[in-house]
């Protein structure tokens, strides 16, 4: 007999047991108990006061904070709505069904109130509780940086004389980035360009889109499980490169591992990179800028830098038409030495057309630490630096898409530099304790490896039978065809 329900609302439900509603491996059972409640309102306690009304425990803010990333709701306000209708959520938090669920001002004033050190502090505990759990090996991390669109639209920019946008910054009190972070060249359009929606963000190019406020998540990737160790967040303006050093020294802080091997795209083979790289005893396993390109412009079939030989106890270049180089101007900003020879030598060399279309004389380029730079260089030419960087396609890049397609990543929610530190703060941490509830406790992973032996095994055994009565049969045949020539059957193994 079909049946049919009848909805009816009960008058009174004293029997209602989230614990009991929420199936034993749910995931927020296993994230509630990463959480150290204690050490949060530790952390915490200093941004309260002794009297005024109470406010809501600050650890039940920090899971609203968890869940608004971790389901990619797509507001406070949207977050605040549904947990009455999700008994999961409910019993994370702690509240019954009776109870008032906080108002979503809540998030935003303590947000304001905590800073940007408690989220941080959060997530190099998770990276720890990683650690404890053998996600993480330390030695090999890949490194790699994505832009995020700020929370501010193109019609919020405005333009003006560098003078004028200086003026503005500082009433906006703007979070300025240092010269040191600035890419090589770099293009002065954000000295007059600003948004008066988020001035923190710069307006940058990002592949056929167009220019807008954007900020860059920068971010290492530690190699054994992908578990992100160190996380930091800029400008759109500030180049990949120069974060490199940072990051390593970040990811060691965090894992208290000391890194042997850098992997990371070509944006990250500089000159200073690699010599920093050496200097340090880290493997540059990145792609080389400094490559020699197939060259179709005036550089197009004419002698290369590795065609000039250097003597080092003279500190000069011969060229190919055996005429010397001696050191001529530095460039600071390179760390580099220029060697050239006369304009006059060089205008009446017989291979000139071969070697410049300068009007003047051909010019040799020398970095400081040329030794380590071509070091760094060789290593990154290697077999082993393929195969990493082959890796690092999936595992980096899997990384950010798993960001941007489940946890809200490529754009910001709140606005300011500060704000967007706490968004990525709060992606990576949640994106390292999916890692966490996707490993197996040690005792299965044990027993898990004990019946794969005992499998293995257990094969061997019933194909040995088979193994034999083949290698019986491939003799008979290599017999009965020895008079006419070799058998055409391998010899199984």
């Amino acid at each position: 007999m079909m049946g049919q329900q009848t909805p009816q609302k009960e008058l009174f439900s004293y029997h209602v047991d989230l614990d009991r509603r929420v199936r034993a491996n749910h995931p927020l059972r296993r994230i509630s108990v990463l959480l150290d409640g204690t050490q949060i309102r530790q952390q915490v306690r200093g941004c309260y006061g002794y009297n005024g009304n109470e406010s809501v425990d600050p650890v039940i803010i920090m899971k609203l904070m968890l869940l608004l990333f971790l389901d990619d709701v797509s507001s406070e306000r949207e977050l605040m709505r549904i947990i009455p209708e999700r008994l999961d959520y409910l019993w994370f938090l702690g509240y019954g069904l009776d109870d008032t669920v906080p108002d979503h001002s809540v998030l935003s004033k303590a947000r304001k109130r905590w800073g940007v050190t408690i989220f941080e502090s959060l997530f190099v505990e998770v990276v720890g509780q990683c650690v404890r759990a053998g996600l993480v090996d330390g030695k090999k991390l890949h490194l790699d940086g994505s832009l995020v669109d700020a929370h501010a639209s193109n019609n919020s920019v405005v333009q003006g004389a560098p003078e004028l946008i200086a003026a503005l910054k500082a009433a906006y009190q703007v979070t300025e980035k240092k010269l040191e972070d600035r890419a090589p060249y770099y293009d002065s359009q954000n000295e007059r360009l600003m948004s008066t929606t988020d001035p923190d963000a710069t307006v940058v190019r990002k592949g056929n889109h167009g220019p807008r406020p954007r900020y860059k998540n920068h971010r290492v990737v530690d190699d054994a499980h992908g578990i992100i160790t160190a996380v930091e967040t800029t400008t759109g303006a500030v180049a990949e490169n120069h974060r490199l050093l940072p990051l390593v020294a970040q990811h060691e802080r965090n894992t208290a591992a000391q890194a042997e091997t850098v992997i990371a795209d070509k944006q990250y083979g500089t000159a200073e990179n690699f010599r920093a790289c050496q200097a340090r005893g880290l493997q540059t396993h990145m792609g080389d800028l400094l490559a020699p390109q197939k060259d179709t412009g005036r550089r197009a079939d004419i002698f290369t830098e590795e065609d000039f030989a250097y003597d080092a106890v003279t500190d000069t270049y011969r060229c190919p038409a055996g005429q010397t180089l001696t050191r001529r101007k530095h460039k600071t900003h390179r760390a580099a030495w220029d060697y050239a020879a006369s304009a006059a030598t060089c205008r009446a060399c017989s291979l000139r057309a071969q070697c410049t279309r300068s009007q003047t004389a051909r010019s040799v380029k020398r970095h400081e630490g040329h030794e380590l730079i071509q070091r760094g260089r060789t290593q990154a030419h290697s077999p082993a630096a393929y195969r990493d960087r082959l890796r690092r396609k999936w595992l980096m890049e899997g990384s950010f898409a798993d960001a941007a397609n489940n946890h809200g990543f490529k754009r910001a929610r709140w606005r300011r530099l500060w704000r967007q530190q706490i968004q990525d703060f709060l992606i990576a941490t949640v994106q390292n304790m999916r890692s966490l509830l996707r490993q197996r406790p040690a005792p299965l992973r044990a027993a898990a490896a004990v019946l794969s032996r005992v499998a293995d095994r257990a094969l061997r055994r019933s194909l040995q039978p088979i193994v034999h009565g083949f290698r019986r049969w491939h003799s008979v045949i290599v017999h009965a065809t020895a008079p006419f020539g070799r058998a055409v059957l391998p010899v199984p193994s």
